[in-house]
């Protein structure tokens, strides 16, 4: 199997319109050699976008860079046909764009509703029905309103964090390892969580270590190896060659 040049990746399907999501060419770091390079990906509406690899691959500063968190040295990012690259996290957060962390991704001291109501501080109204609408796509939220998100479970803090998101109506979002440490049984809800965020039109991009498990729910797959594109394509394809299970995704659950 040889590499795919950056220009022979193959595009993704509409899914529906253009893609909100699109990177062309991003090259960043921490001040030394450059962590991610040239890398290219899309994101469109109604579908989740993987983006899976070995450890050391470079996902996370991927993620952090699109969100604003690390300041690209080189490429384009685009968010609705609109250049971003470069802008801060909470300027992104105004062009449609939300962040879920992996770690610190919620207020321990404030209450559920507390933090929902953090994450609609671009709304100016309509606070209250969109709490609601997301009370019924997480409904362990409602439950847990008036709880410090310091006593939630970790599946239940990741659900907030989304929710939390999702309060500003984003057209794409970003989640960092969901189920990281999770037990098998919380991993499934929140999968099933972000399979609802999916079907409300969202563009959904996540990085995860679990590999089988997130190509089982997307739509679409970019491995990134050593800060590179190496392959991407339709999740089935890619667990199909044997040679790429082996060298990229390994044997896991």
């Amino acid at each position: 199997m040889s590499e795919l040049p950056m220009s022979g990746l193959p595009t993704p399907p509409p899914a529906s319109d253009e893609p909100y999501l699109v990177i062309k060419d991003l090259t960043a770091g921490y001040g030394g050699p450059p962590i991610i390079e040239d890398v290219c990906l899309e994101a469109r509406p109604s579908a989740i976008t993987a983006i899976v690899g070995p450890n050391g691959a470079g996902k996370s500063t991927l993620m952090k860079t699109i969100a604003g968190v690390i300041r690209p040295s080189g490429g384009d990012i685009q968010v609705c046909g609109q250049v971003t690259t470069g802008l801060t996290a909470d300027k992104l957060v105004r062009r449609g764009m939300a962040y879920v962390p992996q770690v610190a991704n919620v207020f321990p001291s404030l209450t559920v509703l507390e933090n929902l109501e953090m994450g609609a501080y671009t709304s100016k109204s309509g606070v209250k029905a969109r709490i609601e609408e997301l009370y019924e796509l997480f409904p362990d939220l409602r439950l847990a309103a008036r709880r410090p998100a310091r006593n939630l479970s970790g599946g239940q803090r990741n659900m907030l964090a989304m929710a939390r998101g999702l309060m500003s109506r984003p057209k794409v979002l970003l989640v960092d390892e969901p189920t990281a440490g999770m037990a098998p049984k919380f991993e499934s809800a929140v999968w099933e969580h972000i399979v609802q965020v999916r079907q409300t039109g969202v563009a959904v991009v996540v990085v995860e270590q679990n590999t089988r498990r997130t190509l089982s729910h997307a739509d679409w797959a970019y491995v990134l190896v050593l800060g590179k594109n190496r392959l991407s394509g339709p999740p089935a394809q890619l667990l199909d060659d044997e040679e790429v299970v082996s060298l990229y995704i390994g044997g896991g659950a």
